[in-house]
C-alpha cells in the first residue's frame, strides 16, 4: 500500500510530539510504502532531517515562510478567471457560505495546475479589492466590516501563504498514492483535499490539536480585530470543508472529537485514535515497588500561563498549612515562556520564605524548580518517580500527554477538569475544577493522607494507560484504518481499482524471472 503522508512544521524535520507519533507510525508499519509531504515554517526546521527508514520512497517539501514568487504574468483572460474564482472564496470567507468557498477554492486550484502558481495574482491590488468588497458586503461581521487597508493587505499577505499549496507540483505523485494521510487539520490537509477532489484518493485526517481551536487560543494575537476575524473565519470555512470531505477523521480524544462535530464532521465519519506512547521509556519506575517520596507532590510540564502555576502555588500553600513536612518540586520541560518563570519564582519566594531548622543551618524553599535532563532529574521518568502524587493544574489543555506518563510510572494523579483529562484518567485519579486551589488542595491532602489509596489509584492509572496509550494500539488502529478505506473501493474518477497494478511493477527489471535462473531462449522462427 502507498500513503502519501501530509505534515505541516513536523516530521521529518522538527522535534517535538507532532514529529515522534508520524515516525513511530512510519517504522509502525514497514510492510507498507511511504511518501512524505511537509510543508515547513522556517529554514532552520529544514535544517534537521531525521534519519528515516527503507521504505519511506519520496520526501517533498515546500516552504511556507519564504516568497514564492513565481515570476509569472497573466493574461486578461486568466485575469478575468482569478477574479471570478478569488471573489467566490472571500465572499464564502466574509460572508459564511461553505459552498461558495469551497467552489472558490477549487477554482483557484484548477487556474494554479494550468497556469503553474497564484502568487503575483494572490497579492494583487486585484485581490486587496475583493477583499474589501467582501468585508464590505451586506451580511460580513461588524470586525471585518471595520477592517483598513493595512488590515487587508495583512490578511491578504497571510492568505497568500495558507493558500500556496494550491500552486505546489506535488499533485501527480500525490494523486498516484492510495491514501493520503494528513497528519493535522488546516493548511497541512488542503493538499489531501485536492488530491480528494481531482483524483478520488481517500483522504483521512488526523487531528491530536484541533488547528482551528489552537488559532482562537492564540494565533494571530499580535493582530488587529479585523485580521484576526478574517483568519478565523477563513480557518472556519477550511475546516468544515476538509471535515465535509474527508472520508475519515481521528480525533486523538473525545474533546478534539466535540469541536469536529461542532464544525460539521458526520459522526459515522469519526473515529477516536488516542495517541501512541512509548510505555518502555518509563517502566522501570512503573513497576518498581517504590512509591516515591510520601511527602512530595511533583509537576511536569512546560512552564506557561495556561499550566497555571500560580493556581498550584497557592494551592500548595494551603497544602502546606495542614502538612508542613509536604514539598513540590517543580519540573520544566521544554523553553519557558518569557517572564512566567521568574514571575512563578518571586510568588514561591514570597508564600514560602526559606526555612531553617535552626540559627546555624542554611535556609531552605519547599518549593524547587528543575528541569527534566538536570542532574536531579535526568530522564521525565526520575522526575515523575521523585514523588508519590504527579500534580496537573492546568487551565487550557488538549491531550495531556504528562498525564499519560506519569500513568505509566504508577503514580496517582491529581488534574484540573480541562480538555480530555477526565477521558485520560478514566476514574484512575483524582479531578477538581480548573482556577480552584483550595479544591486542588483537598485533593492533594486527601491522596497525601491516605498510601495505601495513592498506590491503588497509580496501579489502576498505569494498567488503564498500558490498554489504550500506547505505540502498539495507535500503529495497529491505523493499520486497520488503512484496510478499511481501501475496501470500500475506488472513488477515482476513472474508476481505478486499488492494487490493480503490483508495487513489484514499478521495479526496474523482469521480477519474476530469478537472478540466478538463466535467461530465457528465444522461440524459433516458424518455417515460411
Amino acid at each position: 500500500m502507498r500513503i502519501g503522508l501530509l505534515t505541516e512544521g513536523g516530521y521529518p524535520y522538527a522535534t517535538g510530539e507532532a514529529r515522534l507519533w508520524c515516525d513511530r507510525l512510519v517504522r509502525g508499519l514497514p510492510h507498507h510504502e511511504f511518501e512524505l509531504y511537509a510543508l515547513s515554517r522556517s529554514a532552520e526546521q529544514e535544517r534537521g532531517r531525521v534519519p528515516l527508514p527503507e521504505h519511506v520512497t519520496r520526501v517533498r517539501t515546500a516552504p511556507l515562510w519564504a516568497p514564492a514568487d513565481d515570476g509569472r504574468t497573466y493574461c486578461r483572460r486568466e485575469r478575468k478567471r482569478f477574479a471570478a474564482c478569488f471573489k467566490e472564496l472571500v465572499h464564502g470567507i466574509c460572508g459564511g457560505d461553505p459552498g461558495s468557498f469551497a467552489a472558490g477554492l477549487y477554482g483557484l486550484a484548477e487556474l494554479a495546475a494550468e497556469q503553474g502558481g497564484l502568487y503575483a495574482a494572490l497579492r494583487s491590488e486585484a485581490a486587496v479589492r475583493a477583499v474589501e468588497s467582501a468585508c464590505r458586503a451586506p451580511g460580513a461581521g461588524r470586525s471585518v466590516q471595520a477592517a483598513r487597508v493595512a488590515d487587508l493587505l495583512e490578511f491578504v499577505d497571510e492568505l497568500e501563504r495558507m493558500l500556496r499549496p494550491l500552486s505546489l507540483d506535488w499533485y501527480e505523485e500525490l494523486g498516484a498514492v492510495d491514501i493520503c494521510h494528513a497528519a493535522a487539520g488546516g493548511v497541512a490537509a488542503l493538499p489531501g483535499l485536492l488530491a480528494k477532489r481531482f483524483f478520488g484518493v481517500p483522504l483521512l485526517v488526523t487531528e491530536y490539536g484541533v488547528r482551528l481551536r489552537a488559532h482562537y487560543l492564540g494565533n494571530g494575537t499580535g493582530a488587529t480585530p479585523a485580521v484576526r476575524a478574517l483568519l478565523a473565519a477563513f480557518h472556519t470555512r477550511l475546516a468544515g470543508e476538509i471535515y465535509d470531505r474527508a472520508d475519515l477523521l481521528t480525533p486523538g480524544n473525545a474533546h478534539a472529537r466535540r469541536w469536529q462535530e461542532r464544525c460539521g464532521a458526520a459522526r459515522d465519519r469519526v473515529r477516536t485514535v488516542h495517541p501512541g506512547m512509548e510505555a518502555d521509556r518509563f517502566a522501570t519506575v512503573g513497576e518498581a515497588a517504590d512509591c516515591g517520596d510520601p511527602d512530595t507532590l511533583v509537576w511536569v510540564g512546560r512552564t506557561e500561563p495556561a499550566k497555571d502555576l500560580v493556581g498550584l502555588l497557592h494551592a500548595f500553600a494551603e497544602v502546606r498549612r495542614a502538612a508542613p513536612q509536604t514539598r513540590l518540586r517543580i519540573f520544566a520541560t521544554g523553553e519557558a515562556a518569557p517572564g512566567y518563570l521568574a514571575d512563578c519564582r518571586s510568588l514561591a519566594a514570597q508564600l514560602f520564605p526559606d526555612e531553617a531548622a535552626d540559627a546555624v543551618t542554611a535556609g531552605e524553599n519547599p518549593v524547587t524548580f528543575e528541569e527534566v535532563g538536570g542532574p536531579e532529574a535526568p530522564s521525565p521518568a526520575e522526575a515523575y518517580g521523585a514523588g508519590r502524587v504527579v500534580v496537573l493544574s492546568s487551565v487550557v489543555e488538549g491531550f495531556p500527554g504528562t498525564l499519560v506518563e506519569a500513568m505509566f510510572c504508577g503514580r496517582a494523579t491529581v488534574s484540573t477538569d480541562v480538555g480530555a483529562v477526565r477521558e485520560v484518567i478514566g476514574g484512575t485519579g483524582l479531578v477538581v475544577p480548573p482556577r480552584n486551589p483550595r479544591a486542588l488542595a483537598d485533593a492533594c491532602l486527601s491522596l497525601l493522607g491516605d498510601p495505601e489509596r495513592a498506590q491503588r489509584l497509580g496501579a489502576a492509572g498505569r494498567a488503564r494507560a498500558l490498554e489504550l496509550f500506547t505505540v502498539e494500539q495507535n500503529v495497529a488502529a491505523f493499520q486497520e484504518i488503512y484496510l478499511r478505506l481501501l475496501a470500500r473501493g475506488s472513488a477515482r474518477p476513472d474508476g481505478e481499482v486499488p492494487f490493480a497494478q503490483p508495487p513489484e511493477a514499478r521495479v526496474p527489471g523482469h521480477w519474476t524471472t530469478p537472478t540466478w535462473a538463466p535467461a530465457p531462449h528465444p522461440a524459433p522462427e516458424a518455417a515460411v
